[in-house]
């Protein structure tokens, strides 16, 4: 008998190796990366201009060196500082009306208050000429013109006739009193309804001027703008401050004059009172002699 063949020996397992460690000494292939994405190129911008140095403003004439009233009328044009040194000069000229004028109506009143008093004492017209001797006052005046009118018609002794000259004579001396009060105050009126057309006239030159340094700059920055335009305003602002005194002032006075000439009336009515009396007493002396004989 043959015998069996003896099976073939077994191959050894295959065994698990690890992975290969890197060698950094050997290159290793570049793993190929996914390819970005194209961005959009941003246009190329002009390089920034350096700031303008800090003596850049003051070396500029047509700039003020500082945003005050003063700065703003030094670096205004002729016409607009001739403007404001006109509406300068009519405030100035306001208030001095103001004041003189606060002085005399308060001297005239306490003159016309005192001696109106003593008029309203008096018994006749001759005791009140005694008692008004010394007087500078419009009742003063009254009194003296009444008295006069009276000795220089004695022998024209007719009431009305008398009346009516004394009345005339009152009435030239109150309008004189009243044109001697209202002196000086028409000046207020031209400047209360004047001034702010001057001003405004002043601010157009000046917003004029401003357009003509911006065209001529050729730019629009408001630190170039601003100052032309607030030097036109300027002007606008000093006739407003130049008119409202005026006119309030004015109106002042207009109330304190026709209070004045109201208490001259008062003054005028009762020396009128007074002659009519003073002729009713010539008329009934003669009556009353020859009653007594």
């Amino acid at each position: 008998m043959i015998a069996p063949a003896a099976p073939p020996p077994a191959l050894p397992a295959p065994a698990m190796t690890a992975a290969p460690a890197t060698d950094p000494s050997v290159a290793q292939p570049a793993t190929p990366e996914p390819a970005a994405a194209p961005q959009a190129t941003a246009p190329q911008t002009a390089p920034a201009a350096d700031p303008a140095p800090a003596g850049a403003a003051d070396a500029n004439p047509a700039l003020p060196h500082e945003l005050t009233p003063l700065g703003m009328f030094m670096a205004a044009d002729y016409i607009v500082k001739a403007v404001m040194i006109g509406l300068a000069f009519a405030s100035v000229v306001t208030w001095s009306v103001w004041l003189a004028k606060t002085l005399e109506l308060l001297a005239a009143r306490r003159r016309l208050m005192r001696d109106l008093r003593r008029v309203e004492s008096a018994h006749s017209l001759e005791d009140a000429s005694d008692k008004l001797q010394n007087a500078n006052s419009d009742i003063a005046s009254l009194t003296n013109a009444a008295l006069d009118e009276l000795n220089r018609s004695r022998d024209a002794m007719n009431h009305e006739g008398v009346k009516e000259r004394v009345a005339s004579l009152f009435g030239r001396i109150e309008a004189a009193a009243s044109r001697r009060m209202t002196r000086g105050t028409s000046i207020l009126a031209t400047i209360g309804s004047t001034a702010p057309f001057v001003g405004l006239f002043g601010t157009v030159w000046g917003i004029m001027n401003a357009f003509i340094g911006i065209s001529k700059s050729q730019t629009t920055n408001l630190a170039v703008v601003a100052p032309g335009i607030a030097e036109a305003l300027l002007a606008t602002a000093m006739g407003l401050v130049a008119a409202i005194p005026a006119v309030m002032i004015y109106n002042m006075f207009a109330r304190s004059i026709a209070s004045y000439r109201g208490l001259l009336g008062d003054g005028s009515a009762e020396l009128m009172r007074m002659v009519s009396r003073d002729l009713n007493r010539a008329e009934l002396t003669p009556r009353r002699a020859r009653a007594a004989e």
